[in-house]
């Protein structure tokens, strides 16, 4: 049954996890209205990886084949060591993951994610898009919420979805829990034309350079057209923000004595962007009364599961469900979908730091990753990921 009277669900922000919540609503007959601050819907940002367990997702929403027209498959994730060079792990992706997990593995560039669920929420006529909509205040009761705008407007709706991001001024209510938790590491971001990149060094993979207290991963977007470098390292410096300028020689310091493939790529780019990685403690509840966290908002994490944008989309899929069984009881649908969730979230979190501090080993706990990542068969590697693809 198609539920479109009343009043809307309000979504605040219009990232990914907001775009896929209002989708996902839609889909279920439910009416939303999202609310952009900015000016326009965009995505800052380069390339992101796409794991088995959120195509799941996109067939949900009816846009895996939009995807798949965009992203790039790769034939193996590799890493390898940035100090001697060898070849740590490799494991195949392509159809013998395929047939393993039952869906594929991608990379895209994050703009064009962004774009086909901002197509897709256009196409929707239960789905209303809204600019320069920045929210300055908001108040939740019993039978409703309302949300003020910056130029005075107020919008009334039936509940509200925060996906506000890391710094969500809901969960500072809802949960009261500071600011972010700085993890001490640095990601240096930048776009190479396929063109541009060294001899011999363009691959149809993920890799991942592990080095001490470092890593690089590089990989193409776009059909091939472009390629993805990401250099992470361990800092001091902290600046809020997704989109700072990063300072070449430090980067390059970090970098030191590493293979010459690694600094062939890093000498490419001359201009690159950061920002400092950040996440928070796992939580058991982020919702209160008509009103709930999705995506960063309640569950910031890592980037080195690759899972953020993921499981925000898992949280849309999650949420629209249970929302199309109890819409009467708003308070009681979000309680359903974070409890099905909290944990699920939780262990991506905890998991992502433990492969980060994994990717970034010396000494010898960095033999010992060797020794045990390079033993594996690629069905053992694809069985210790099960709990995540499959979940």
């Amino acid at each position: 049954m198609t539920k479109t009277k009343g009043r809307p669900v309000i979504i605040v922000g219009g990232g990914i996890g907001g775009l896929a919540a209002a989708l996902a609503l839609a889909l279920k007959g439910i009416r939303s209205v999202l609310l952009e601050q900015s000016a326009e819907f965009r995505e800052v940002g380069a390339g992101i990886q796409l794991g088995p367990n959120v195509f799941r997702r996109f067939e949900a929403l009816g846009i895996r084949k939009a995807i798949e027209a965009i992203a790039v498959f790769p034939d193996n994730l590799i890493m390898r060591d940035a100090l001697s060079g060898d070849e740590v792990t490799r494991i195949p992706m392509g159809e013998r993951a395929l047939k393993h997990y039952g869906y594929p593995y991608a990379v895209i560039h994050r703009a064009d994610l962004h774009q086909v669920l901002l197509d897709a929420c256009r196409a929707q006529p239960l789905v209303e898009l809204r600019n320069n909509a920045k929210v300055t205040a908001h108040a939740a009761g019993d039978d409703g919420v309302s949300v003020t705008l910056a130029d005075g407007e107020t919008i009334a709706g039936d509940s509200l979805i925060a996906c506000d991001g890391l710094w969500s001024v809901f969960r500072d209510e809802i949960v009261g829990d500071g600011k972010p938790r700085v993890s001490g590491h640095i990601a240096y971001r930048a776009v190479l034309p396929a063109a541009e990149v060294p001899d011999g060094q363009y691959e149809n993979n993920v890799v991942l350079w592990a080095g001490p207290k470092t890593h690089l991963v590089h990989y193409p977007l776009r059909r091939g057209e472009l390629y993805n470098l990401v250099a992470v390292f361990h800092s001091n410096r902290y600046e809020e923000g997704w989109n700072s300028f990063g300072d070449p020689e430090e980067l390059n310091e970090r970098f030191r004595n590493q293979q010459p493939q690694v600094h062939r790529l890093l000498d490419k780019i001359e201009s690159w962007r950061m920002w400092v990685l950040c996440d928070r403690e796992p939580v058991a509840n982020w919702t209160k009364g008509r009103v709930t966290l999705l995506g960063d908002a309640a569950h910031p994490m890592l980037q080195y599961l690759a899972q953020g944008a993921c499981m925000a989309i898992e949280d849309a899929v999650c949420l629209a469900g249970k929302l199309s069984e109890g819409r009467n009881d708003p308070n009681a649908t979000f309680l359903a979908y974070q409890q099905e969730r909290y944990l699920r979230t939780a262990r991506v979190q905890v998991m992502a730091r433990v492969f980060g501090d994994f990717y970034h080993a010396t000494g010898p706990v960095r033999e010992l990753r060797n020794t045990m990542l390079g033993n594996r068969t690629p069905e053992q590697a694809y069985a210790g990921n099960e709990w995540l693809y499959n979940g």
